[in-house]
């Protein structure tokens, strides 16, 4: 099942898999909490290795949230020096798109 919002590509951008990362996280939380009640050796370790690796993944997550915010913000930089060097093309630009946009709803 594919889910994602994006291209039909296959590439996973990082906003879904930060959604898929704390989806998973939610799971395991939710999967310690109802173990909490289970003894033996055995139990307790592999809850030991699930809380470190849930550990992991929160602090990834907020990696790849910091990652993206950051290049988002560098993709705004570079845009807007853009349009403040070439105002008239970036009008050219708008007026452009905006007009192809026009054509093709006016055909529907």
């Amino acid at each position: 099942m594919n889910t994602s919002t994006g291209p039909v590509t296959g590439e996973i951008t990082t906003d879904q898999l930060v959604a898929d990362l704390k989806t998973v996280m939610q799971d395991a939380e939710a999967l310690l909490r109802a173990t909490s009640s289970q003894t033996g050796e055995k139990i307790q370790e592999i809850r030991a290795h699930a809380e470190q690796s849930l550990m992991q993944a929160r602090s990834r997550v907020t990696e790849l949230e910091q990652e993206a915010r950051r290049r988002a913000q560098e993709m705004a930089d570079v845009t807007e020096g853009y349009m403040r060097d070439n105002p008239w093309q970036s009008v050219g630009i708008a007026a452009g798109v905006g007009l192809l946009i026009g054509l093709l709803l006016s055909r529907r």
